[in-house]
């Protein structure tokens, strides 16, 4: 069992650099010295949006599940955990944390800085050189009361020690180091998790490779695959806990820039790791009209006893009902994804809190990316919540040859059949519905034809996925009381409501050639 013992912080005294050696980058609350050369220090400006956000989330941890305001709310049973009274009868727990892999120690001293109640955050690095930058920003910013640098392969560490947050941003793939995270993370504690790897998380070219870092493959070549990319890391983690009965909680999970991040709790609940087999999906991915068909591995029946009382019965999934030939468009390439997490990727009550705390307790000269983070969270708390994947009309306009429709004929005519629509915060104009493919394309072609009037099928190759989508007759509603409108409704009002609100939702260039840097020698 790890234990809670870490090396004891390093002394103050007099400063053992010179200033003039070297130049200081302002971040929020932090002022850290990097040598002079910048191909000595491993600092990507760009990244403030994830250092910002990784603030703003373990403070909403703290208040909803450490120390809850609400009573009866807390569910974190840590009786060692570290308390002072501040008040008569009233006490605050304190937390620790590892920033596992801490370069200039940057992240940790603002963790130190910007969030309260903190007995502890572990700074460390298996670099030599790394650890006496941390020790000279500890040193220049005055925090050696409770941060603690430390040289050691940080697998080693979680191993050894018990962490109640656990913050990991590798450079390149996390696989490596989940497995000793899930074993040092208490109960209910935080984990956040970063993957750089895109390339192989979301490209086109590394399947097996992805396949062996998060035991399944992407939507190769699909608008969705960044979704995909969070999916897998949800997947990889998920069951990696559940070996050891823990169970893990999305709260957010978002895809930025080149990398995604998730934030998820770490649970001591073997009961519910019963859900994970029915929690995990494979897909069917048609590889000329992008239509996906979801299968998941295992099925969790509610159900109530001769005696009226509640049970769960978990069972096998049915055999796929997906064939080789695709339904929609009459293909014969369906490739096969995943296996990956199919469940929901945000936690709404986490987001509220979170989106409350950038409101009313930030500032734009401390966290200058607060307008970001208020317009991605946004769109992440309204995107809807057990619906995988999302789809670009864009793209499935190219295939049917025809001028792009705007977003709201699109909502409309799904809400006019009952199905629900959002927006997505991984990627713009693109919609994510909990209609099939086969409802999806069903309104696309009939915006065809009550909206493009001078459209022929004719002039289109009889072997284009276009030409074989537009004559297929079993593209059709299952229910015949329906029809279909592109009437503004209710959804559409929704959606259209959300789009105009200004909000900074995506990745504004921030300097010429921005981007992931190059990994430090």
């Amino acid at each position: 069992m790890p234990s809670n013992d870490i090396a004891p912080a390093i002394n103050e005294t007099q400063p053992s650099f010179n200033l003039d050696d070297y130049k200081i980058i302002v971040e929020g609350s932090t002022s850290i010295l990097t040598p002079k050369s910048e191909a000595d220090v491993f600092y990507n400006p760009v990244q403030q949006f994830n250092r910002d956000l990784s603030v703003t989330c373990i403070k909403a941890w703290a208040n909803l599940y450490l120390n809850p305001k609400q009573e009866g709310k807390e569910d974190i049973e840590e009786p060692e955990l570290k308390k002072i009274k501040i008040e008569e009868k009233e006490y605050i727990k304190k937390f620790t944390i590892l920033e596992a892999l801490s370069a200039t120690g940057l992240r940790a001293i603002r963790y130190s800085k910007e969030i309260p109640n903190i007995s502890k955050i572990v700074a460390n690095d298996l670099l030599p050189a790394a650890v006496d930058t941390i020790k000279r920003n500890i040193e220049y910013n005055k925090a050696s009361t409770n941060v603690i640098p430390n040289l050691a392969n940080c697998n080693a560490v979680m191993y050894t020690k018990e962490f109640d947050c656990i913050d990991l941003d590798p450079y390149g793939t996390v696989a490596p180091f989940i497995d000793a995270a899930i074993q040092s993370i208490k109960n209910g504690g935080l984990l956040l998790v970063t993957c750089t790897d895109l390339q192989v998380l979301a490209g086109q070219t590394y399947p097996e490779k992805c396949f062996a870092l998060y035991g399944g493959s992407n939507l190769m070549g699909h608008d969705a695959t960044h979704e995909s990319a969070l999916r897998l890391v949800l997947g990889l983690i998920k069951t990696t806990a559940a070996k050891y009965g823990k169970y893990v909680e999305p709260l957010l999970s978002l895809s930025i820039d080149f990398y995604v991040r998730v934030f998820v709790r770490v649970h001591n609940k073997p009961i519910k790791v019963k859900d994970n087999m029915s929690e995990q999906m494979i897909g069917y991915m048609c590889h000329d009209c992008d239509s996906i068909v979801n299968q998941y591995l295992g099925k969790r029946e509610e159900r109530t006893s001769k005696k009226g009382k509640p049970y769960i019965k978990y069972g096998l999934s049915k055999a796929p009902t997906s064939s080789t030939e695709c339904k929609v468009c009459k293909s014969g390439v369906q490739h096969l994804v995943g296996p990956m997490y199919g469940g929901a990727i945000h936690n709404k009550d986490f987001i509220k809190e979170v989106l409350r705390i950038n409101k009313e307790e930030h500032e734009d000269n401390i966290y200058k990316t607060r307008k970001r983070i208020e317009g991605m969270l946004t769109l992440a708390y309204n995107e809807l919540p057990d619906t995988p994947f999302y789809f670009s009309p864009s793209k499935l306009s190219s295939i049917l040859k025809i001028s792009v429709p705007s977003l709201k004929y699109i909502v409309a005519g799904l809400g006019s059949l009952g199905y629900e629509c959002s927006l997505s915060h991984a990627q713009p104009s693109v919609l994510k519905t909990n209609a099939d493919w086969n409802t999806i394309w069903y309104v696309m072609k009939e915006y065809v034809r009550m909206k493009e009037p001078n459209y022929k099928v004719e002039k289109l190759n009889e072997n284009a996925t276009g030409y074989r989508i537009m004559t297929n007759e079993d593209i059709k509603l299952n229910d015949s009381t329906k029809s279909i409108s592109f009437e503004p409704n209710d959804m559409s009002y929704k959606i259209e409501k959300l789009r105009k609100l200004k909000m900074v939702r995506y990745q504004e260039n921030p300097t010429r050639n921005w981007g992931p840097k190059a990994k430090p020698n």
